[in-house]
């Protein structure tokens, strides 16, 4: 019996073994590796279906890549940070939208949030070496590592200074539009067949992302919605 070759099942199979290991895995080797985004999409769908955990929600990274949220890479405030499981790790800040309402794949009006949560975003890599382009990246689910939410609030997005400090610092930090940024991530999640009401929209890289260390604290400022902070061991 003839059996059908699928790349994309055999590059989330790899992917999946490291994930659940935690071992480190090379680069994807050409016949497996995506050749684009799309494809990178793919392998990402395929690893989801593989680790047996749906999404509930969509991430929209630093570097603009976009990608599922897992429940389990959730953690609460001021959650310690193991750094050993967090390979190539980089930190920035991030808002979590909790959808009141659905987004229809027809729809183009402004998405409507039951709440707001800053967050640090902790992007990480299951590949040995930094993933080769956005393709390797966006199959590894867009660079998911762990995601750190502060308390939520009720409130619409506005414009909002946002900071990334060390320990107690508290610097004024710049000025973001949240709404166009959660807009961005709403459209893409429209383009990806929508998402029902509960579920989260995530836009990190806020600030510009930075290496973590161990003993390291690290607060996401956001200065209407307040902070999310990690200890990093």
């Amino acid at each position: 019996m003839s059996s059908i070759h699928d790349p994309a099942a055999e590059a989330a199979a790899w992917l999946a073994e490291a994930w659940t290991t935690g071992n480190p895995l090379a680069t994807l080797p050409p016949g497996l590796a995506p050749l684009d985004v799309a494809a990178g999409e793919d392998i990402a769908a395929a690893l989801l279906e593989a680790l047996g955990q749906p999404p509930v929600g969509l991430r929209l990274g630093p570097s603009g890549l976009v990608g599922p949220l897992l429940a389990g890479r959730l953690v609460a405030n001021r959650t310690p940070i193991a750094l050993a499981g967090l390979r190539h790790a980089r930190v920035s800040a991030a808002v979590v939208g909790v959808l009141a309402a659905a987004l229809a794949p027809d729809d183009t009006t402004a998405p409507v949030f039951a709440r707001l949560h800053p967050a640090l975003d902790v992007a990480a890599s299951r590949f040995a070496a930094p993933p080769a382009d956005a393709a390797q990246a966006t199959a590894d689910l867009a660079g998911l590592g762990m995601l750190v939410l502060g308390p939520g609030q009720a409130v619409a997005p506005g414009v909002e200074r946002v900071a990334l400090a060390e320990g107690r610092r508290r610097p004024a930090g710049a000025p973001s539009d949240l709404a166009a940024r959660l807009g961005t991530a709403a459209a893409e999640a429209r383009a990806r067949g929508g998402l029902p009401a509960g579920a989260l929209l995530c836009v990190a890289g806020l600030t510009v992302p930075v290496a973590p260390g161990p003993g390291q604290s690290l607060c996401a400022i956001l200065s209407a919605l307040g902070r999310a902070r990690a200890d990093f061991v």
